[in-house]
């Protein structure tokens, strides 16, 4: 029986990530294994009505990703969750499903909607999106996805 070996990748606390169908390129988010769930920095979301259908609205202010400008997005595939905050209180937020591409890994994603004004990075990427797909070496950043076996061979020259 020939089995398909995965290859493992290898990412640190921060990398630089897309969401090709947000049009972020190049921004820099957070890896964050304490969080379950991913999160993204936006504004004025919501919910409008146009003949009968539901469409979330909101805005991706050009100031936190890297060389974008403001957009504002539309779309009816959304959800609502409840989802606890960096303090542990619940909050209803909205949920979309998007692409994101992170250390030659292009996967699907959840990602809340939320005021990230007073954090360091505008995204934040849970260990929902990650498990199974990446090994997180919390002692480095920007490793872009390494593949393990070079990035053994890195460590062990040390």
């Amino acid at each position: 029986m020939d089995k398909k070996v995965k290859l493992t990748r290898v990412i640190g606390r921060r990398e630089f990530v897309d969401l090709p169908l947000l049009h972020i390129h190049n921004t820099e988010a957070k890896i964050d294994t304490g969080a379950f769930s991913s999160a993204i920095h936006c504004e004025d979301m919501k919910v409008i009505n146009e003949n009968g259908i539901s469409y979330l609205t909101f805005t991706l202010p050009a100031d936190y990703y890297s060389g974008n400008k403001t957009q504002h997005h539309k779309t009816s595939e959304y959800s609502q969750k409840k989802i606890k905050n960096s303090f542990g209180e619940a909050e209803e937020r909205y949920v979309i499903r998007t692409q994101i591409h992170i250390g030659h890994k292009t996967i699907m994603a959840d990602f809340s909607l939320s005021d990230r004004k007073s954090m360091r990075y505008p995204i934040l990427i849970g260990r929902k999106a990650i498990k199974g797909k990446f090994i997180i070496d919390v002692k480095q950043a920007h490793l872009n996805g390494k593949k393990l076996s070079l990035y053994l061979k890195q460590i062990l020259k040390k």
